[in-house]
């Protein structure tokens, strides 16, 4: 099934437009009037640029009310069909989209509008054009797709068919299945558009909230898979209105829209095998089974600062590279890699964001069939030379251009420790940590969705709802991808202040990256204990932290008194109990933390979030966060 995007769904010039849908590899476009009116080339020359980047134009729209209108208007409509044609022509564009009417003077009548559409098909058959006829959610007398398409049916004209839209209909709550019975060939085009679960106003919601397939919460499978069952043949369209896609970088968006279209074929195909091959099969969604280690690029004193915090931290050193300047630290079943090289993307790294975690090692089921999965969903891979004695191990970009290596337990990549390192003795007590619980990305709150659907389509995670974080300079938006098992947690917090700590953090960083690593303890007062003794001091919490717990909570007051004495956050809710130990952080903003899960605890402590940030600003020097 071939793939289209319309020009409103990204920023840009029509010519940066069409450059971007191109390079994300699309194969057609609808253009979008407003945005070749504001081009200052012609139709034909639109065509050559289309032409000459390997685009067909697939649809040109919107036209606005023109059926049900009483004479002379129901005349001047038929007069701004005829230029559009004219228009149309020139572009090389075959299919026109009709939108239902909005206009109070339109009259409403399914026969008056078939008659309209009728003598409109007649007008676009003579040019040998196509119109299609979208059923808006909010139209004036035709807002479900079942009256657009009785009043496509008595038209009863070949040139003139259904536009369904996932938005209009599903915004209405309108069931999928209904699409099911119209004729595939008498469906023109298919435009799908995914949202967050709003209540709002509809159209509010539409011109400002739509996102790609996968990125918000609408069922926009089951609204694919039944056009599929028609037997529809032609392109699956994204038609997205967005403020946040408006302003971002073309291509980015560009590339998240047909990665959508791809993960939501692969999905179809998935959820009804009997429909035909829509595209060449994918491996499946990957099943991941844990954290097998994260990278740290360092260098020098920055490098031994963070070796004697690992130390603290009941870490011990196990394995040395036997070719590079790279380093093991584990306990439990954490691996934390201090990687001091002076070449490769490690010293790439270390030169552009400082000491930064800029990998990390997922254990899944199968290392190549992942890599073959990314790659076909648009993820960029990455590689560099491999010395003797080293593995060549799969790897993908990821978010601020980090790596996620694959490992297995099924290759050679499963005994990497022992074949490119040298073993050494545990030379440190360990603390009771016993593996990664979650890693926190931090990035430009533009970026969430895009790291969303990357996730989403290559791994087998879902996605939790948009949570506020209080910092006292602004909001961050959090949000996270995890898998069932709890073996992979994400928390993705989206900055749009530089004043908050995340925003701090990117500009210290010069980029997106990992913000804080979170441990999971079995015993956090005893990790706690032990931090303590080996001279790693924990982040003052304030005093009036906890005389609010007291207040909020039913604690005893014991209990109380160890959360206090150890500077422990507290959260519970009906399944279980949630604690927190934070470490202070660098100046760059860089933090570890320390989790215990008590029963079925499923979330992050987001209540505490305001109180720890204000904690972390004030260990970090005063001059190192703007304040205004």
């Amino acid at each position: 099934m071939k793939t289209s995007i319309a020009t409103v769904s990204i920023s840009g010039d029509l010519r940066e437009k069409l450059e971007a849908i191109a390079a994300a590899g699309f194969d057609g476009v609808e253009i979008f009037e407003n945005d070749f009116l504001a081009f200052d080339r012609s139709a034909a020359e639109v065509r050559s640029m289309a032409e000459d980047l390997g685009l067909a134009i697939t649809l040109f729209q919107p036209f606005r009310d023109f059926e049900g209108l009483p004479e002379p208007l129901r005349a001047k409509a038929f007069d701004r069909a005829e230029r559009k044609f004219d228009l149309m022509q020139a572009l090389g564009a075959p299919l026109l989209l009709v939108c239902s009417s909005v206009s109070p003077a339109a009259l409403g009548g399914i026969d008056r509008a078939a008659a309209d559409f009728r003598d409109l098909g007649e007008r676009a058959a003579q040019r040998g054009l196509r119109v299609g006829y979208e059923a808006l959610a909010w139209g004036r007398h035709v807002n479900d797709h079942r009256d657009a398409w009785e009043v496509v049916r008595r038209a009863d004209h070949p040139n003139i068919g259904l536009i369904l839209d996932s938005f209009h209909s599903l915004s209405r709550r309108i069931p999928s299945d209904t699409i099911r019975a119209i004729p595939g060939d008498k469906i023109f085009i298919v435009q799908v558009a995914d949202a967050p679960a709003f209540d709002m106003d509809l159209l509010y919601w539409s011109r400002h909230f739509r996102n790609m397939p996968g990125e918000g919460d609408l069922p926009v499978v089951d609204f694919a898979c039944a056009v599929a069952a028609t037997g529809y043949a032609g392109p699956l369209s994204l038609e997205i209105f967005n403020d946040q896609f408006r302003s971002g970088a073309p291509r980015t968006i560009a590339a998240d829209g047909h990665r959508s279209l791809v993960y939501l074929m692969d999905q179809m195909q998935t959820a009804e095998p009997a429909l035909p091959p829509l595209r060449p099969p994918l491996p499946p969604r990957v099943a991941v089974n844990g954290v097998s280690f994260v990278e740290f690029a360092a260098r020098d004193a920055e490098a031994e600062n963070l070796r004697r915090v690992l130390g603290q931290l009941g870490f011990s050193r196990l394995g040395r590279h036997r070719s590079k300047s790279v380093e093991r630290f584990g306990q439990g079943a954490i691996n934390i890699v201090v990687n001091s090289a002076r070449e490769g993307l490690a010293q790439a790294a270390y030169l552009a964001h400082g000491t930064s975690v800029y990998a990390m090692g997922l254990l899944v089921e199968d290392a190549a069939a992942t890599l073959e999965r990314a790659r076909a969903l648009d993820a960029q891979p990455f590689s560099q030379a491999v010395g003797a004695g080293e593995l060549d191990i799969p790897a993908i970009r990821g978010v601020g251009g980090g790596l996620i290596y694959f490992l297995d337990q099924t290759s050679e990549l499963a005994r990497v420790w022992d074949i490119e390192f040298d073993s050494l003795e545990p030379d440190q007590a360990d603390a009771g940590l016993t593996h990664i619980d979650h890693i926190a990305q931090t990035m430009n709150y533009d970026e969430m969705l895009t790291w969303i659907l990357f996730y989403r389509s290559i791994f087998v995670v879902n996605k939790g709802p948009l949570v506020d974080v209080i910092d006292p300079a602004g909001l961050v938006r959090s949000q996270v991808v995890e898998n069932q098992a709890g073996t992979l947690r994400l928390t993705l917090n989206g900055a749009e202040s530089h004043r908050t700590l995340a925003g701090h953090f990117i500009a210290e960083t010069f980029g997106s990256s990992v913000q804080h690593i979170a441990f999971a303890a079995r015993d956090i007062v005893r990790t706690a204990r032990a931090l303590a003794q080996n001279g790693l001091v924990s982040l003052p919490i304030s005093p009036n932290y906890y005389d609010d717990l007291a207040a909020r909570l039913d604690l005893a007051p014991e209990q109380l008194a160890t959360l206090k004495t150890h500077n422990l956050l507290y959260d519970r809710d009906g399944a279980g109990e949630y604690f927190q130990l934070y470490i202070p952080g660098f100046e760059d903003g860089f933090f570890f933390e320390i989790v215990e899960r008590r029963g079925a605890y499923a979330g992050y402590g987001a209540i505490n979030a305001p109180f720890r940030i204000a904690a972390q600003k004030r260990a970090i020097r005063p001059a190192a966060i703007p304040r205004r």
